[in-house]
């Protein structure tokens, strides 16, 4: 009599595991930290460079969205790939842990202060707020635009 109990009790235990394990996810705190559209791609390989103006009705197509899962960030428009953020000065570069590309974005703090500089200077800082860089074999593709 004990044994069948015991037994319902550890049929109980494992599947309320098992429940909590699938569950964990749904209640994972998501939050898009950052969206950008771009208004420049420069695709790269070798003794070729061809920089290209993307149109407003494209640019949603090409947009770059990173999000922050608990205390992981992933590049969600690029495959879902984990981003490693590293801070310094006024902006925040989010690397890749396969090593394919970042993202590097003006600290939203800093976006009004880094545009009056990027005036004054000449920087691209002044027109836009990030940069995107993906590695394709040899090859790669950047895209410059606007925060959102």
């Amino acid at each position: 009599m004990r044994s069948v109990r015991r037994r319902m009790i550890m049929k109980k235990a494992i599947l309320t595991l098992i429940l909590l394990t699938i569950a964990a996810p749904l209640f994972a705190k998501e939050m898009i930290i950052f969206m950008g559209v771009p208004e420049i791609k420069i695709s790269e390989g070798g003794i070729n460079r061809v920089p290209e103006n993307i149109t407003k009705d494209k640019a949603p197509k090409f947009k770059c969205t990173i999000t922050k899962i608990d205390d992981k960030y992933y590049w969600t428009s690029r495959e879902n790939v984990e981003l490693i953020p590293i801070a310094s000065g006024a902006f925040i570069t989010y690397w890749t842990v396969n090593g394919s590309g970042y993202v590097r974005v003006v600290r939203p703090e800093m976006r009004e202060e880094i545009k009056k500089i990027g005036a004054i200077v000449g920087d691209p800082e002044e027109k836009v707020g990030y940069v995107e860089h993906m590695l394709l074999g040899l090859k790669s593709v950047t895209y410059y635009g606007k925060s959102k």
